[in-house]
């Protein structure tokens, strides 16, 4: 009997531990999850405008490039710039302006804000973009999943 109360509180802190973000994003039908990791030195000329809040660079890794936002010294965010709200072609790479990313496809009307990647119009029925972990260790930024 023991055994048995152990295995379904094992069972309901593992499916607590879910949130609704994480479920939301793996649902996405359109995107795969690549595998991501990679660490951008600061001290390097191309990243120097990490240093500074409002800011943004892209990789070239993700689906089709991430982009890589400073919100604060400590603080920093990284979305893929694939429009997660059809599947990537030749033209879903996103392209930013200011704090939007925008995707150039013919007859797509689809903006998300890079510091929340949610949708700027239907945040509620769009898929957000899909965020990576970005997170300051020292000098670097290290960017995975």
């Amino acid at each position: 009997m023991k055994i048995n109360t152990l295995f379904i509180l094992l069972i309901s802190l593992v499916a607590l531990s879910c949130s609704k973000s994480d479920v939301k994003q793996s649902k996405n039908p359109y995107l795969t999850n690549p595998v991501v990791s990679m660490t951008l030195n600061l001290n390097l000329p191309e990243y120097n405008p990490l240093k500074f809040p409002g800011n943004h660079i892209i990789t070239s890794q993700g689906i089709k490039g991430i982009v890589v936002y400073c919100v604060s010294d400590d603080y920093y965010l990284a979305f893929d710039l694939t429009d997660p709200n059809h599947v990537p072609n030749s033209c879903s790479r996103m392209e930013i302006s200011g704090i939007i990313a925008t995707c150039p496809c013919p007859n797509e009307e689809n903006s998300y804000y890079i510091i929340s990647g949610q949708h700027t119009v239907e945040p509620d029925t769009k898929y957000p973009m899909q965020q990576y972990r970005a997170e300051r260790n020292g000098n670097s930024i290290v960017i995975s999943n």
